[in-house]
């Protein structure tokens, strides 16, 4: 009975931070979710698009799910859905705006057949043992909440990805009262964002971006290029602003940004002027001090819009030398060297490029230290688990609420895929579940695993060889080859010195293998594959990937 009564906790996905993408709440029969988001490949990643977490143990359990709760409409929260609902149909409920962007998700995949059911902030619903109460928060997109999830064990707060931001774009502030009312009646547990749980003080406001805008957007007198996260509306609502008030179209390129601003314009959460808004198509009407392009890109990501404006493959944009260029973002830890690359490149054209060391074009969306301490104390919860960040950022997140007076025996950082199982009174680790990460390339969904990572890792680092050898069906005797064939090993015209004595090893094997009479081809294979390998290595040092093909005829 008193294994029944306790309430689980399990971070399931997230690339390198814990809960980032997907948390499970579990008590008695009932099961509900919060949040379903991807993340992108890292860079040993090769040629996976992105990742999504392992939902195993949600399929195991798909009969006591009541539903799926989003924060907000980031890729990170909401990327994976379209994957998870081919598995498990689920009822969705979110806001306006983050059901909005996820519907035209689900258009993109095919998938019609899905309640989504709209919520907004100070709404509480039932699910089960469940009762799941949204509060306002402010973050980078607008809908942002926070979640109060009670059962008869208690009441969790999860705060979801957020700041405190007392002059937000959308003018409604973040609901701390609601935090400080739940606080005074007793917090079991808080789950918080620790993101930028490392800067100190206070995030800035996201207007303070809007008045750099236009000061850039005062001086410039040419053509105005800005690059943003996608879902970042409130940033696109202050470019707008700022193209309105010097007179100037606005121009949107990138599917992503194009689909966001669609959506957020037809909900209502993006405003402009009838008019400021063009086609891209109809640029060329206009002076080039009359244009604003909002892209996407600011992470140099290699496909997207500024990668190919920078790189003049673009079909629709050229870039200009008189171009101001401004990189509305910070870079994602692990691409610095991406977006230097797109910097030098566009300053190589002769644009002004600026970016967040130059100027005040970027602000996080993020709660730094002093936020994050307010809501604590705020919640004075009984126990605490940091979530959404790496290992480093969860440590310092447990420190400082063990600095605001949190036992430490009450303060858990947990794996993805491990329990954290909560009565009315203690708190502990419970039992591991499967978790992890699928890989997602091309349409092909969990078929890239670690194997072929690391196939793929070998061929970008050492090439391949493929050695052609045709034998006879009758008696084993080779009619013709070996040919070897180098691909990403080393250029065949100027090494055929290398090649010729290749062949020579690989003569000698099948000579051997016919004197000793081996004609399994498992055999050969493996028998040239070594004798190469070990040929090749003494010769040049390398050790490319070997693949011996054999034909009967």
């Amino acid at each position: 009975m008193a294994k029944a009564n306790k309430l689980k906790i399990i971070p399931l996905g997230g690339l390198g931070e814990i809960g980032k993408n997907i948390t499970v709440f579990e008590y008695k029969e009932d099961i509900i979710i919060v949040d379903c988001g991807m993340t992108f490949p890292e860079d040993e990643m090769l040629g996976v698009d992105i990742v999504i977490p392992d939902i195993t143990y949600l399929i195991k359990n798909k009969d006591k799910i009541k539903g799926l709760i989003l924060t907000h409409g980031h890729e990170d929260h909401v990327g994976a859905i379209p994957y998870v609902l081919k598995k498990i149909n689920i009822p969705i409920y979110g806001t306006k705006l983050t059901l909005g962007l996820l519907s035209t998700k689900l258009k993109e995949h095919n998938l019609g057949d899905v309640e989504l059911n709209t919520v907004k902030a100070g709404d509480t619903i039932r699910l089960g043992e469940f009762q799941v109460e949204f509060i306002r928060t402010n973050h980078s997109i607008p809908d942002s909440v926070a979640l109060a999830i009670t059962t008869n064990i208690g009441t969790i707060i999860h705060t979801g990805d957020f700041k405190i931001d007392y002059t937000p774009i959308s003018g409604e502030v973040i609901d701390l009262n609601r935090f400080a009312e739940l606080g005074s009646r007793g917090v079991l547990a808080l789950l918080s964002d620790s993101t930028n749980v490392t800067r100190r003080g206070y995030t800035m406001s996201e207007r303070s971006v809007g008045d750099t805008f236009k000061d850039l957007f005062s001086k410039a007198d040419s053509r105005i290029i800005v690059a943003t996260f996608a879902s970042n509306v409130h940033r696109v609502q202050q470019i707008i602003d700022a193209a309105e008030l010097y007179d100037r179209k606005v121009v949107v390129s990138g599917r992503s940004m194009v689909n966001t601003v669609t959506v957020a314009t037809e909900l209502g959460y993006l405003r402009m002027e009838e008019g400021t808004l063009i086609d891209i198509n109809e640029m060329n009407r206009y002076r080039k001090d009359e244009l604003v392009i909002i892209t996407t890109g600011s992470q140099g990501e290699p496909m997207s819009a500024l990668t190919r404006i920078a790189f003049s493959e673009h079909r629709k944009i050229e870039l200009f030398p008189d171009d101001l260029v401004i990189i509305s973002a910070s870079p994602i830890p692990g691409n610095e060297k991406t977006i230097s690359r797109i910097i030098n490149k566009l300053i190589e054209s002769g644009t002004r490029v600026v970016y967040e060391d130059l100027a005040e074009v970027h602000v996080s969306g993020h709660a730094c230290q002093e936020e994050l301490k307010l809501i604590h104390t705020l919640v004075k919860p009984k126990f605490f688990m940091p979530v959404h960040g790496e290992q480093r950022h969860l440590k310092m997140h447990a420190d400082i609420s063990h600095s605001l007076g949190t036992p430490k025996e009450n303060i858990f950082i947990l794996e993805n895929g491990q329990t954290l199982e909560l009565t009315k009174n203690t708190a502990n680790i419970g039992p591991s579940v499967q978790a992890g990460n699928i890989l997602v390339d091309g349409l092909g969904v969990g078929d890239v695993g670690n194997i072929v990572l690391r196939d793929r890792k070998h061929l970008s680092e050492d090439g391949l060889i493929v050695v052609v050898v045709t034998m006879s069906k009758q008696d084993g005797a080779v009619i013709a080859g070996p040919d070897i064939i180098s691909r990403g090993f080393v250029y065949v015209r100027e090494s055929e010195d290398l090649m010729e004595e290749a062949r020579c090893v690989v003569k000698k094997v099948l000579s051997e293998c016919e004197k000793k009479k081996i004609t399994d081809w498992a055999t050969l294979k493996s028998n040239i594959r070594e004798s190469l390998r070990d040929y090749i290595y003494e010769k040049i040092k390398r050790n490319p990937m070997i693949l011996p093909i054999i034909m009967e005829v």
